[in-house]
């Protein structure tokens, strides 16, 4: 089956995936990842893109964003690949690809589930074993949104502000989302989704992406169309 083209809505929130080739390491030391953030940010705001959120793992890295035309996402991650492998090459001295193959993203609907992205984000580095929570990593944008530091380069989404009538309120409020965490079937359902670069949302929202795109942007029915004798994968 031909795989369908990336999903890029303009002015939408996209949750966005990269791993290293092979399950290879992307970051090597804390200068690699301070390196990345730089040529992020910089990429960001050449291709008018707003960053919301990012998480850097040690073999992958995931980002919240919401570009300002169609082909913005697609600028952005160019860029920012070609600059840091290039970069990284020659600070440890290898050559080649780093990256496995494309990028994978999916449009969330500004609501409830945009915030549900940003946790799960920052609990990556738990999950994957780097930290014993969110707040003791570093290199993602929990701190920022906790109340811990600033960072500039950062575009709260619209969402955020609805979270307190105060900094304090919004960040106590956001502290206690990460805290408690997400349902297991939840976690399932945010990768899942990402990984088969669907749209993540309510039924309206999805409904009129698809009518905005004109292809689909959920996973069909599971089963086997009618009258066909095919086996699923066969």
């Amino acid at each position: 089956m031909a795989r369908l083209p990336r999903l890029s809505v303009p002015n939408c929130p996209h949750h966005v995936l990269h791993r290293g080739n092979n399950g290879q390491a992307i970051f090597l030391n804390d200068a690699d990842r301070a390196l990345f953030l730089r040529l992020l940010a910089d990429a960001a705001l050449e291709t008018r893109v707003a960053l919301h959120a990012y998480v850097l793992l040690d073999d992958a890295f995931r980002l919240l964003l919401t570009p300002g035309d169609e082909g913005a996402l697609a600028r952005l991650m160019q860029a920012l690949g070609r600059r840091y492998v290039r970069a990284f090459n020659q600070a440890h001295g290898r050559s080649g690809t780093l990256w496995e193959g494309r990028f994978r993203s999916t449009v969330v609907e500004p609501s409830e589930v945009l915030l549900d992205c940003m946790v799960h984000m920052d609990l990556a580095p738990v999950r994957a074993g780097l930290a014993a929570d969110a707040a003791a990593w570093p290199w993602s944008s929990h701190g920022v949104y906790a109340g811990q530091r600033q960072d500039a380069k950062l575009t709260p989404p619209a969402l955020w502000w609805t979270l307190g009538n105060t900094p304090f309120a919004r960040e106590a409020a956001y502290a206690r989302r990460v805290a408690a965490g997400l349902p297991a079937a939840e976690q399932a359902h945010l990768d899942r989704t990402l990984r088969g670069g669907w749209a993540l949302g309510g039924a309206a929202f999805l409904a009129g992406l698809e009518l905005q795109a004109g292809r689909r942007v959920k996973p069909g029915r599971p089963g086997r169309p009618r009258g066909s004798a095919q086996p699923i994968g066969g």
